[in-house]
């Protein structure tokens, strides 16, 4: 698929099956992940596969935690929870992994972590790949990121789901850039 055309036409795949890609597949979308945009060469970021039984036990993790926040969840609030890691047979923890840096702020390397995420995303559609990132409240919980290793100087930027898309995929129509993209300063 040429690049811009890629660029232009990519969307997330919501509905995810099928088994896990390929070794050789995968390090594909590794090896775009790892030509974002990072200033002084730190890679601030790193990647957790989760892929099947242990998708239940991050299923658990996120009940853990949801519990440690409302006990009263009913069992199939829970059950709803613990189901999210199972909406794709591969899921990839994109961590922002902060090192100190006099010329590099946290928030760049948080960035640079998401653009990670991007070029994994967007290689993934040009591999005709499904994939989906989202975050939500498990991303920011004390108690997943302790459960899946983070150090104090590590965030979740994302869970990006992985798999063969089901069904078709969502129509795109062109966006209007004038709306975002201005000249400044503003002509007199």
């Amino acid at each position: 698929m040429d690049l811009l055309k890629t660029l232009h036409s990519r969307t997330s795949s919501p509905r995810l099956a099928g088994v896990v890609p390929s070794e050789e597949a995968l390090e594909g979308l590794f090896q775009a992940a790892m030509r974002a945009p990072d200033h002084a060469q730190l890679r601030p970021w790193r990647f957790l596969l989760v892929s099947g039984d242990d998708r239940k036990a991050l299923g658990d993790l996120f009940a853990k935690a949801m519990i440690e926040d409302s006990p009263e969840l009913s069992s199939i609030e829970l059950d709803k929870i613990k189901s999210k890691p199972l909406r794709a047979p591969l899921i990839i923890v994109a961590i922002a992994s902060i090192q100190s840096h006099p010329k590099v702020p946290e928030i760049e390397q948080v960035l640079s972590a998401g653009a990670a995420v991007q070029n994994l995303l967007l290689a993934a559609y040009a591999s005709n790949i499904g994939a989906m990132w989202r975050t939500g409240s498990m991303a920011f919980h004390k108690t997943v990121m302790e459960g899946l290793g983070l150090s104090n100087n590590e965030q979740i930027v994302g869970f990006v789901y992985i798999g063969e898309q089901q069904g078709k995929s969502k129509q795109i129509f062109p966006l209007d850039s004038q709306q975002y993209f201005k000249i400044w300063p503003k002509a007199q």
